[in-house]
């Protein structure tokens, strides 16, 4: 009986080993932007995540990752991105391709983005993994089939707001070392970078969403 008991604690302890997930790793602090990396379980790409704070509303951060074309002026190495179906002023379906240097191919992705707010903590959650086949696949071009992002998005006050933003995406077929490292480690800190002057455009000044509690 003891030895039984004992086969069962090794096991679930070994279960438990198995299953903790790796702790984040810090991989740069620039200018209040964390960027963390991790391993994921079966897959040869580092997971990202990214810590900041921005002096804007919820509803100014929300409008700018809701507006698809204005997207290619922060996103790292957009080269276009287009709208496909516009389900709500909450939900929407997009379309677009990431310039990747020669001699690699360019990918593409499709990305269903769906924001929500928790009524009771204000916490808003913005989900946006991809799918593989709304858009047929192009010639030259490598389709991302498997993309899981997510942005958590707490108000601290009606003027700032915290971030946590997580990604793991498979970038499909093979891609160099050097070409990951730079898409994983630089990428995240450029994007933030471009994102926080992109919040001080006119367009996103003052800006109330409806289905927003800022």
């Amino acid at each position: 009986m003891y030895k039984r008991i004992s086969l069962l604690l090794l096991f679930l302890l070994k279960l438990i080993i198995v299953n903790a997930e790796e702790p984040w790793a810090l991989n740069s602090n620039k200018e209040g932007v964390k960027v963390y990396t991790r391993h994921v379980p079966n897959s040869k790409i580092k997971a990202i995540r990214v810590e900041c704070q921005f002096n804007v509303s919820a509803s100014q951060l929300v409008a700018v990752l809701l507006d698809i074309k204005g997207s290619i002026d922060w996103v790292y190495h957009t080269k276009s991105v287009s709208l496909i179906k516009q389900v709500s002023p909450s939900e929407l379906y997009y379309y677009s391709e990431v310039s990747v240097p020669w001699p690699v191919h360019n990918r593409d992705f499709i990305a269903h983005i769906k924001v929500t707010q928790n009524p009771t903590t204000k916490v808003i959650t913005v989900d946006a993994p991809c799918l593989p086949d709304m858009v047929p696949v192009k010639d030259g071009i490598v389709r991302i089939d498997h993309s899981v992002g997510k942005w958590i998005i707490t108000p601290i006050d009606s003027t700032h707001v915290k971030v946590d933003y997580t990604l793991h995406a498979d970038p499909g077929g093979s891609v160099p070392a050097w070409l990951l490292n730079m898409f994983i480690t630089q990428g995240p800190s450029e994007s933030f970078k471009k994102l926080k002057a992109q919040l001080q455009k006119p367009t996103y000044k003052n800006i109330k969403l409806d289905y927003i509690v800022d």
